[in-house]
């Protein structure tokens, strides 16, 4: 499943890099190293990769060779860790290269790990899953914070902006429909005000010092990142990106192995019980259903469950109301019907015995 809505320059990101500029290593000029001087790093943003997809680049690097050299960072000895192309450079391994070309720059640990993420975040085929956990790893990385902190943060913005933009909208509001001569004047005073009270409200710690002016500052961050990847809106990705890490182990594994779009992993994960999730996640694979199909499917069999569960009790309430009946009707004390009785408690012992 080839992705077709995300940039084709992976390595034009806005986003800044600070590698050190400084020293011979880092002029950039692509040059042959040897494949076995190359080491992979401890951590890599990327753990899935699409087995046809890198089939067809192990086959165009056999006919063009490597048009991309892999850019790789010096460690002690003659070693040189790989900071980005792991595609290419498994590619090489697997048609037995000997050398590849490589650029070397000196880089530490935190400035290797962003240039890593920000290359793979841009690259059409990373599946939803590893795009979202690459969004926070590299958020993690530019507000100082654990990667676990940062949903409760975007959350938390999420809500100013919101609730900031409903003042402002109630006090624009109010600027219209007044009609005195100084209104404009004294409300524009007011909006500002207003909203900027509101910022400062609700978001105090336990000594009530105000907590608008750093939050200012990690949204400006973040929304510096996400205009930087230019794959989506920070307000997009809470929306739309984070409720995915919530989705149920079987569904996140498809997407990883890119089998799955994530608004069809959402439209899944409606089904509670896992064995009937399961069989229905291997029909959508396999038949390759459109969204519409999935929602489809999984109304009928809604209703189904729901008719079987109507019938289920009407049955229940039939017998109850019979057996009330039973209990207050003569037929106990009338020698004629004994063996019909017979025959019907013979029969609920049967049901209840196969049971």
């Amino acid at each position: 499943m080839r992705r077709t809505t995300k940039a084709s320059q992976p390595l034009k990101s806005k986003i800044d890099v600070p590698w050190d500029t400084t020293g011979v290593a880092n002029a950039g000029s692509p040059q042959s190293m040897p494949l076995d001087q190359i080491v992979l790093p401890a951590t890599q943003p990327r753990r899935y990769f699409d087995s046809e997809a890198l089939k067809q680049l192990t086959e165009s690097i056999k006919q063009h060779g490597i048009l991309q050299p892999i850019l790789v960072r010096p460690l002690d000895g003659e070693k040189h860790e790989l900071v980005a192309g792991e595609r290419r450079y498994r590619a090489a391994q697997g048609i037995g290269l000997k050398e590849v070309p490589v650029v070397i720059r000196q880089l530490d640990d935190n400035a290797a790990f962003q240039f890593a993420l920000i290359e793979n975040l841009l690259r059409e085929d990373l599946n939803p899953i590893e795009e979202t956990e690459g969004i926070l790893q590299l958020l993690a990385l530019k507000l100082g914070r654990s990667i676990e902190e940062i949903p409760p943060l975007l959350y938390r913005l999420q809500r100013l902006q919101n609730k900031a933009s409903t003042v402002t909208h109630n006090v624009m509001g109010e600027v219209e429909n007044d009609s005195t001569n100084n209104a404009i004047s004294d409300d524009e005073g007011d909006i500002e005000l207003s909203t900027h009270n509101v910022m400062g409200e609700t978001e105090t710690d336990n000594s009530g010092l105000n907590q608008e002016q750093p939050l200012n500052q990690d949204l400006k961050i973040v929304e510096s990142v996400f205009e930087g990847l230019g794959l989506m809106t920070w307000e997009s990705f809470v929306k739309n990106r984070l409720p995915l890490l919530n989705l149920p182990e079987d569904i996140l594994d498809a997407l990883r192995e890119g089998s799955l779009e994530y608004t069809k992993a959402r439209a899944i994960a409606q089904i509670q019980k896992l064995d009937e999730r399961v069989d229905f996640l291997e029909q959508v694979i396999a038949n390759n259903w459109s969204l519409s199909e999935i929602r489809q499917r999984i109304i009928e069999k809604k209703a189904a469950a729901s008719t079987e569960n109507t019938e289920s009790n009407n049955y229940k309430e039939r017998f109850t109301t019979a057996t009330t009946k039973l209990r207050k009707s003569r037929i106990w004390s009338d020698p004629k019907k004994h063996k019909q009785i017979e025959k019907l408690l013979a029969q609920l012992e049967t049901l209840t015995n196969v049971e």
